[in-house]
């Protein structure tokens, strides 16, 4: 017989709401049916295992497996009321965990997955999807790229060369960022092969065509453009300043440069007329092209769209003119006036191979013209015992910098003006139309942050067998479809209801916005507990009473009230 008091809190905070979102978008049961594991498995299935996970990961900023086992521990009783399976705590421990990362990291169960969530999701939130975002992102290990080809030294997009590295290659359902498809490739792989596979994955998850794919400056290969085209699909990408594309750039704007071509003026979307910025300025022609695609040739006609972007204009001006200050101040320290302590050089190569290193290093080959000088002096040295006086020649080298002004002139005159192209047509797909959707672009970089740093937190990486990596990589991934479907959903329905929601700033509660993040509206959860206090007698269980802000959140995503009072309403949800 009870004779003491015996309280319990559980912290139970955006649990029921990460648990609750991913049963709406059918994670589990999706998982479920297409990864089958060993006979021998017991316990919690692989799909309600990731279902807890995530929502560890999500609410704990943390992707360590050997931290949910003490985490699940700590919540137990709460999750055995969330999910509709029998479960315990050796449910998460380091092994079955990782477990589920090698069930993810087979390719085919993998693609199924992606394909059949893919389309789930997109009916039951009736997305429409017209324009697809692809992009790469490295990510730099500390780990020991020894037996591992997907460890790989590469060209770093976190600027860390000293470091072994894996590429992620995604496509993303603009202008949500929801994922589509998730590549995982060794770090020293070219992203040139990467598009037309994640093109080919996204055309399975979307079962459409007619659909506009937009990437950057890597995706213009002529293939990749022709695998689209023949394809039935459209596409949006810059071409990069090099070869005969810097000089067609040039030909193309010498009717502008004589005022002979008249532009289109294009400005900011969705603001008031009064503070309407001009975003470009722009004009296009078209042109026929032509590839083989599957051993067939595929013919389309192009449009080359010729845009200038002041912003980007100014940005180019400024990085070019610091760039020739600081490489002209290198190249003189090169050949400081002769004086204690002062490097002379007295061989030309040696200075030239410095030269030409600073010049690379800062892109001004053409910009910069250097002149060596060489000079001579005498110096007599006088008898020393049995050495005889004679006179040395001092050899040493003097540099000049000269700015070639008309080049300086002339790169100047195409900064800000970038070439893309497109095959969607006029009446489709107007001027101002690509403008607006190549700016999306910055959604691949949000999506990246989130992956790899906070909240998902891929840098560092805690696991080492490279089945965990490309496991983990994809767990996260399906981490990003919650925090962007979230947020897409949340701000679809206040823009539907023209509503903003208040609350969500620390130190500003009366601070309202019509865009929040994912992260604020879980934050907006903190703190909820549920307090279960066992009397003689009598067990009273008491939950936080749920907060306006609270209450607006889960409306606004069309959960119920009752993910969180059911906690507390119901006597067996934790026991006494």
């Amino acid at each position: 017989m009870m004779t003491e008091t015996e309280i319990e809190t559980y912290r139970v905070d955006d649990l029921p709401l990460l648990v609750w979102q991913q049963r709406v978008m059918g994670m589990a049961p999706v998982i479920d049916e297409i990864i089958q594991p060993h006979g021998n498995r017991q316990g919690l299935s692989i799909g309600w295992t990731v279902v807890a996970w995530l929502s560890y990961i999500l609410s704990q900023a943390d992707h360590r497996l050997s931290y949910v086992e003490s985490w699940a521990a700590e919540q137990l009783p709460v999750l055995q009321k969330l999910i509709p399976e029998e479960l315990g705590v050796q449910d998460f421990t380091d092994d079955r965990l990782g477990d589920v990362l090698t069930y993810l990291s087979d390719d085919a169960s993998w693609s199924a997955i992606e394909i059949e969530l893919g389309q789930q999701i997109m009916q039951v939130y009736d997305l429409e999807p017209k324009r697809v975002h692809l992009d790469s992102t490295s990510a730099a290990l500390y780990h020991d790229p020894e037996g591992k080809a997907l460890v790989q030294y590469g060209h770093s997009k976190d600027h860390r060369p000293d470091l072994a590295q894996f590429k992620v290659m995604m496509s993303s359902l603009a202008p949500m960022g929801m994922p589509l498809a998730t590549l995982v490739v060794a770090g020293n792989q070219a992203d040139d092969g990467l598009y037309v596979p994640a093109i080919e994955q996204s055309r399975q998850v979307l079962q459409r065509r007619g659909l506009l794919y937009i990437g950057d400056s890597k995706m213009e290969a002529l293939a990749v453009r022709a695998v689209l085209a023949a394809g039935n699909d459209f596409y949006l990408t810059p071409l990069s300043k090099k070869g005969k594309q810097e000089a067609l750039l040039h030909e193309l704007l010498e009717p502008v440069w004589a005022e002979q071509q008249e532009l289109t003026d294009i400005y900011d979307q969705d603001v008031a007329l009064s503070k309407r910025r001009l975003l470009a300025q722009a004009f296009e022609t078209v042109r026929a092209q032509e590839n083989e695609v599957d051993g067939e040739l595929a013919r389309w006609n192009e449009r080359l769209l010729v845009v200038y972007s002041p912003d980007l204009a100014e940005r180019q001006n400024q990085s070019l003119s610091q760039r020739l200050q600081r490489a002209q101040k290198q190249l003189m320290a090169l050949t400081p006036p002769p004086g204690r302590g002062r490097r002379q050089w007295q061989e030309l190569a040696p200075l030239q191979a410095a030269v030409d290193a600073i010049l690379k290093r800062y892109h001004l080959s053409e910009l910069l013209t250097v002149t060596y000088e060489r000079q001579e002096s005498q110096r007599h040295k006088r008898k020393y015992k049995e050495r005889p006086a004679y006179t040395e020649t001092i050899v040493r080298y003097q540099l000049d910098v000269s700015p070639e002004s008309d080049a300086i002139e002339q790169r100047r005159r195409t900064l800000g003006w970038r070439l893309f192209v497109t095959n969607c047509p006029t009446e489709m797909f107007s001027l101002d139309d690509a403008i607006y959707a190549y700016r999306e672009g910055p959604i691949h970089e949000h999506n990246f942050s989130r992956l790899k740093n906070r909240p998902l937190g891929l840098r560092p990486l805690y696991v080492h067998r490279q089945d965990h990596m490309i496991g983990l990589v994809r767990l996260l991934s399906l981490a990003l479809r919650l925090l962007t479907l979230v947020e897409f959903v949340v701000r679809r329905e206040l823009h539907g209801q023209q509503a903003s929601i208040t609350g969500l700033y620390e130190g500003n509660p009366s601070r309202s916005t019509t865009r929040p993040t994912t992260e604020r509206l879980l934050r907006a959860f903190q703190p909820i507990t549920l307090t279960s206090v066992s009397l003689p007698g009598q067990h009273i269980i008491h939950l936080t009473p749920l907060t306006p802000v609270q209450l607006q959140i889960l409306a606004l995503l069309g959960l119920p009230e009752s993910i969180y009072t059911d906690l507390a309403e119901t006597a067996n949800a934790i026991p006494p």
